[in-house]
């Protein structure tokens, strides 16, 4: 569902009941947490409000959730987390290095120490959520996967994205200043001669874990 266009409640027809779902999986969308308050649209707004009251109520239960990319900012905000602009990375792929922590992981644990993933992001987080355990890292951002409890992770990367849907999101993006106006086309080939099959096992892992 694609909260910019109803409400959440109205998508699911009411009130999200955590025990109705096996798990929740944010991914992303053509907002930033981070923007200036004054910039956000009435929308960002009410979808930054209901996003914010999902992922406290996911945290409160330790129910399963996995936020990609802009879930990590509306993860990366609680509990004194900072969401900001200081660690952003070009659309394209990325080597991303497990921590001790995500190699030891039931979720992240599934990936190699070291892989490819396809991302692009203009904030970051900067500070993570108190108690939360990172999971991953890139050269450039600090922050690429994080844990809150037991149940509840976040990536900036993005585990859902085949070269064809990161081509995508670059052609629905061209304009939102993610990259120079008529770029796409070279991004687009550079993510072609990328080789990323890892992080979709991520995604299958957590099918795995919590599907019932």
């Amino acid at each position: 569902m694609r909260l910019e266009q109803q409400p959440l409640a109205e998508a699911l027809g009411g009130p999200v009941d955590l025990d109705d779902w096996s798990g929740i999986v944010l991914g992303g969308g053509p907002f930033n947490v981070s923007d200036p308050a004054e910039a956000k649209s009435d929308v960002q707004r009410r979808v930054e409000a209901e996003l914010g009251d999902l992922c406290r109520r996911a945290v409160a239960a330790d129910s399963p959730f996995l936020g990609c990319c802009y879930g990590i900012g509306t993860l990366g905000v609680l509990d004194g987390g900072v969401v900001d602009r200081t660690h952003g990375e070009p659309i394209g792929a990325v080597e991303i290095r497990l921590t001790d922590e995500g190699r030891a992981d039931p979720l992240t644990g599934v990936l190699p120490e070291r892989f490819a993933a396809y991302l692009g992001h203009k904030e970051a987080v900067a500070r993570l959520p108190d108690g939360a355990v990172l999971l991953a890292s890139s050269a450039t951002c600090p922050v690429q996967a994080f844990r809150i409890g037991r149940n509840v992770y976040a990536t900036q990367f993005h585990p859902e994205l085949d070269v064809d849907g990161l081509c995508l999101r670059i052609d629905v993006y061209e304009h939102h200043g993610y990259f120079q106006p008529g770029g796409a086309e070279a991004l687009k080939a550079l993510a072609r001669t990328a080789n990323v099959t890892e992080p979709a096992r991520l995604l299958a892992r957590f099918v795995e874990r919590y599907a019932r």
